[in-house]
């Protein structure tokens, strides 16, 4: 009866123009027929229907052989050299989504720029709830990855809101390096303070860039003062822009001693050029600032100033990686990601200056029973399968799926249909489909590596969930700091009928963000939800309209008041 009522030709790739045939008994579903159903023929036609069909689909960038590499660095094969895991933080509005919508672009892993408050009705990439595209913040980080000179960089796009600073949290927790941003006109401000101190904790080195130099009143020199003065860091310029505010034209690479410029519609084609003669005095002094602080936390580059020999660039680059690994200096870079310039020479520095997995020390603990020694041992970095599995579950997420769980893999090798154990509740799940992160969209691959960042479907666990394979289930990583909320509102739905929908969006919002927390006051009758804002749980009332169809109000809570006997009466 039913096959009756399908329409004739139904094909998912229809052809041209086929001619007109009957439904076929052994036909299912909207998919064409089976190879032994379709005569020889037309098997290569529709073979290649659907090949095209899906190269249109997966294709997100300029060059096929782009999506080649891509697809080829996902099964694993890069050895740790060619791999960089870097977080892009900042404090709100000094051009972190920007960035990395410029850098997808140059490295071929997107075919056009939009801008971040969707003013083309498109908006970034890397904000895909519609939420952050309406607002022009980013309310959840989002994880991509891309190729840069046959390197691959696992990019963990970060929210500048102290609302969200978990985020934040965990997403430093799992990185090996990071871009910390600065607004050429604000400088350090608050946030930026609270992002250094998130760095320090997770011991994670990083570049600085200092974005907006087209704006009016930008001073790059004001900035690296207060990240001197504010942050105490050794920082230098390794950078100096050609210009300021409207006349930003480049940037003059102190290393090389060469000018850059950007030129083509989009910036995307680097011009090399000698230094402009108004600006060599001060590019001649920033180099000896640079090499001066350098020396200061490298002892090989010290020994070279103390015997007063000038470096080469390939000396300085060194010393300054050294440097920056160690924590004791910071590269300064500068530019302006609004308007394609400075982006790709960051990408350089990103290889050239920041650390690859096996150059950062991760540490599990061994939990011996209910004792509180604890023993730490050094997890092995090697891209093979010679050590047992560990990943951390630092991130979860409700999909279209279901709960998809963000996992960076610390050793070993995870394949799909394996079977891990969850080490807090001792639980065994499969892992039945493993995928690569692109904003919202999701890349299968088979198997991931010690290094890589991954995510899981359908796994039962919370944020910060240490998973291995059946030989370690007493292991697990070092914790994410949680900070305690700080305001706390009661919230119901507007609507008496909706209170399925509310526990259910208020369990998911729990599970997925440890610092938004709920409790049932018993003495007022309320549901007390807590955060880290206002904007916080102002976003997550907002969502449970949007996700649930369940409108909330929101107002302060009840105090119960009592009476009590105060003095005794005659």
């Amino acid at each position: 009866m039913l096959r009756r009522l399908r329409p004739k030709n139904h094909h998912c790739f229809p052809a041209p123009a086929p001619a007109p045939r009957r439904a076929d008994p052994g036909e299912g579903g909207p998919f064409p027929r089976s190879a032994c159903a379709v005569p020889r023929k037309q098997r290569g036609r529709v073979r290649g229907r659907q090949e095209g069909a899906m190269l249109r689909v997966l294709r997100t960038g300029p060059a096929p052989r782009l999506l080649r590499q891509q697809q080829h660095c996902s099964s694993g094969v890069l050895p740790n050299e060619r791999i960089r895991n870097i977080g892009i933080s900042a404090h709100i509005d000094s051009g972190k989504t920007t960035l990395t919508e410029r850098i997808l672009f140059y490295t071929g892993r997107i075919a056009q720029m939009h801008e971040v408050r969707g003013k083309d009705g498109v908006g970034a990439v890397m904000d895909s709830m519609e939420l952050e595209r309406q607002r022009g913040i980013t309310i959840q980080s989002a994880a991509t990855y891309t190729m840069w000179k046959d390197t691959n960089i696992n990019i963990i796009d970060t929210p500048g809101h102290v609302d969200f600073t978990i985020e934040v949290e965990r997403s430093l927790r799992v990185l090996d390096g990071a871009i910390l941003v600065l607004c050429a006109v604000g400088g350090v401000q608050c946030q930026t303070i609270t992002v250094n101190r998130q760095m320090k904790r997770y011991s994670v080195p990083f570049l600085t860039f200092i974005n907006k130099l087209d704006r009016l009143g930008s001073s790059p020199s004001r900035a690296v003062q207060q990240l001197r003065s504010k942050l105490k860091h050794n920082a230098a310029f390794v950078q100096i822009p050609i210009g300021l505010e409207g006349n930003f034209k480049g940037v003059i690479d102190l290393i090389e001693e060469k000018a850059i410029y950007f030129d083509g519609a989009l910036g995307q084609t680097l011009r090399y050029d000698e230094i402009p003669a108004e600006f060599r005095a001060e590019a001649a002094e920033r180099r000896r600032e640079l090499i001066e602080c350098v020396a200061n936390s490298d002892d090989q580059l010290g020994e070279l100033f103390l015997e007063e020999k000038i470096p080469t660039a390939a000396e300085l680059k060194l010393a300054i990686r050294r440097a920056t690994l160690k924590k004791s200096f910071t590269p300064v870079l500068v530019g302006s990601a609004l308007k394609n310039k400075g982006v790709q020479p960051l990408l350089d520095a990103v290889l050239e200056y920041l650390p690859n997995p096996s150059e950062v020390e991760n540490y599990a603990i061994i939990n011996q029973g209910d004792s509180e020694d604890k023993t730490k041992f050094l997890l092995n970095s090697a891209r093979d399968d010679s050590q047992p599995f560990i990943g951390l579950a630092f991130k979860l997420e409700a999909g279209r799926f279901g709960q998809l769980t963000y996992i960076r893999v610390y050793q070993g090798m995870l394949k799909k249909s394996d079977y891990i154990y969850n080490t807090r509740t001792g639980k065994r799940v499969r892992v039945q489909r493993l995928v690569r992160m692109h904003s919202d969209n999701m890349e299968d691959v088979n198997e991931v590596y010690a290094g890589d960042i991954c995510a899981l479907f359908g796994i039962d666990c919370a944020s910060g969930d240490t998973f291995t394979d059946k030989t370690s289930t007493d292991i697990s990583m070092e914790s994410i700091h949680i900070p305690d909320p700080v305001i706390s509102v009661a919230m119901k739905p507007s609507n008496k009928n909706d209170f399925d929908k509310f526990s259910k969006g208020l369990n998911r919002f729990t599970r997925e963000d440890p610092t938004f927390r709920i409790h049932f006051d018993d003495e007022s009758k309320e549901t007390i939800v807590s955060g880290m804002g206002e904007l916080h749980l102002e976003i997550y009332a907002q969502r449970m309209e949007r996700e649930y169809g369940c409108p909330c109000t929101m107002g302060k809570p009840k105090v119960a008041f009592r009476e009590n006997i105060s003095a005794p009466v005659s």
